[in-house]
């Protein structure tokens, strides 16, 4: 395997991973947001914001990849 191929898995792996964890934080923010504990409102909003920005980066860079650089995204990415 090429250097390239090797990079571009790295990058896609790493964004899928953070794309997974967003996503699983804004499901815990929204679903199940006694779960959060002693948090004060400023703190959940300031959560819930810093994990939608973190899913739209990773959504956009995977989209940036699958674009400019043909990888096929897996099937990591749902919605």
């Amino acid at each position: 395997m090429s250097h390239k191929k090797y990079a571009l898995n790295f990058l896609e792996s790493k964004l899928q991973a953070d794309y997974a964890a967003a996503k699983m934080s804004l499901e815990l923010l929204l679903e199940n947001p006694v779960g959060i504990g002693d948090h004060s409102t400023g703190d959940f909003t300031d959560n819930l914001m810093e994990a939608l920005e973190q899913l739209d980066r990773a959504e956009s860079m995977l989209e940036t990849l699958e674009v400019h650089y043909d990888v096929v995204l897996g099937s990591e990415k749902e919605n």
